[in-house]
């Protein structure tokens, strides 16, 4: 079979579908500084230097932690790399995720993204819809989406985002603004979204999961390691590998904080798997015993 194509057409640019997902450089429950802040620094460094150019990040991730990270390891910028930030929910002092998701919570969510990570237009905001904290809900968006839309009009956002939504959210926001992208809980065995992956696609529009090993049953982790042993692959390096032969609009933003592991993963791009193998893993997919 063909190696997918390792690039997508996103936010005006051209990136690289292995990205990078800042949110591990935060400390233990993404709450806090980094244990060892050198190493963060060095890890988002030379995440760009192998060649990322999609960092997926909040000002919530801390928070201000992982934007403050970003600003000093990598500002000023490189021309064509994309940051993508979201707004929509703020940290309580205990490290609580608190929805903030009133138009005022996400104004005033851009602008702690823009002053912590040194910009004054941000590339790609996603709102964070609250829902069911890892499942999204149905509902109308409506208010949380117009009050991006506005801040799109002032030259704060280029581009709209949406995370934690259902297909039926996506089409309520398409009608009000452009939507760049939809980030939602996605991987080979939670494969609730694999119509909107499609739908997107049809649309040219990105597809980015989160939890690329997230909901596993103890069958579906050892199905997928003996897999990922037959291949001399890890099991993390193959779910990124067949979610990049899933469908050509996916762009994966894994996260670590360190070099090593950074490496690992960025080499899952790499891999062609024959189509032996991607039946395999669909029947892993179809193995759910809770």
């Amino acid at each position: 079979m063909t190696h997918p194509h390792s690039t997508f057409p996103f936010a005006g640019t051209t990136v690289n579908r292995m990205g990078y997902g800042a949110m591990q450089l935060a400390g233990p429950g993404v709450f806090g500084p980094p244990k060892d802040h050198k190493a963060a620094l060095a890890v988002l460094r030379e995440a760009v230097a192998a060649g990322v150019n999609h960092i997926d990040t909040s000002d919530f991730y801390g928070p201000h932690v992982t934007n403050r990270l970003i600003r000093e390891a990598l500002h000023p910028y490189r021309d064509g790399l994309v940051i993508v930030t979201k707004v929509g929910a703020v940290r309580g002092d205990d490290g609580s995720w608190l929805a903030a998701q009133e138009p005022a919570d996400l104004e005033r969510g851009v602008h702690d993204n823009l002053k912590n990570l040194g910009l004054d237009v941000l590339d790609v905001v996603n709102i964070r819809i609250m829902g069911d904290v890892h499942a999204p809900k149905e509902g109308s968006i409506a208010k949380q989406v117009e009050a991006l839309a506005r801040l799109q009009q002032q030259g704060l956002v280029r581009h709209v985002g949406l995370s934690n939504v259902t297909a039926a959210q996506v089409a309520e926001a398409q009608r009000i603004t452009d939507i760049a992208c939809v980030q939602n809980h996605y991987n080979l065995v939670h494969r609730h979204d694999d119509a909107l992956v499609d739908e997107l696609a049809a649309k040219g529009m990105a597809y980015v999961p989160f939890f690329p090993l997230g909901g596993f049953t103890p069958i579906q982790s050892s199905g997928l390691s003996e897999i990922a042993a037959s291949l001399g692959a890890t099991p993390m390096q193959v779910a990124l590998a067949w979610l990049l032969h899933r469908s050509p609009n996916i762009l994966l933003i894994p996260g670590t904080s360190s070099v090593a592991h950074l490496h690992e993963n960025m080499k899952a791009a790499e891999f062609v798997l024959p189509s032996l193998v991607l039946a395999k893993l669909d029947a892993i997919a179809g193995s759910a015993v809770a």
